[in-house]
């Protein structure tokens, strides 16, 4: 069983939200759940996150679309590269969460089980 993490993290590297999607499902899949409900001035996201219809959906919520393009895509958009920079803060989340063996590993069994790890990893880093 394969299971895909997507997190949306504050400013500050801490959990907001998560969403577990099926280990085929693309991330970018993930940003309808994610973002529901939630206002921010930007969203930082890496190279998959790179689609015409989430950057429109993005400027018609007023929020800046801080995304790199995929190589060879046909439309040029340009992203601030100083903000891009503290998306350092997601992936050292992950990277924090994975130091816990039942989430590196994916040991629990259930998807309930396994989300209810993750909670409890999330409210734990931000105590730190």
């Amino acid at each position: 069983m394969t299971s895909t993490l997507a997190a949306l993290v504050a400013a500050l590297g801490n959990l907001v939200r998560f969403v577990l999607l099926p280990g085929q499902r693309h991330d970018i899949k993930s940003v309808d759940q994610l973002m529901e409900g939630i206002s921010c001035e930007a969203f930082l996201g890496d190279k998959a996150f790179d689609a015409k219809a989430l950057r429109v959906r993005l400027a018609a919520d007023g929020i800046e679309a801080v995304i790199p393009q995929r190589e060879g895509a046909a439309e040029i958009y340009e992203h601030d590269r100083e903000k891009y920079k503290w998306r350092h803060l997601v992936e050292n989340f992950f990277c924090q969460i994975k130091q816990f063996r039942r989430i590196a590993t994916r040991y629990e069994k259930t998807d309930k089980c396994f989300a209810a790890m993750i909670y409890l990893v999330g409210a734990g880093l931000g105590t730190r």
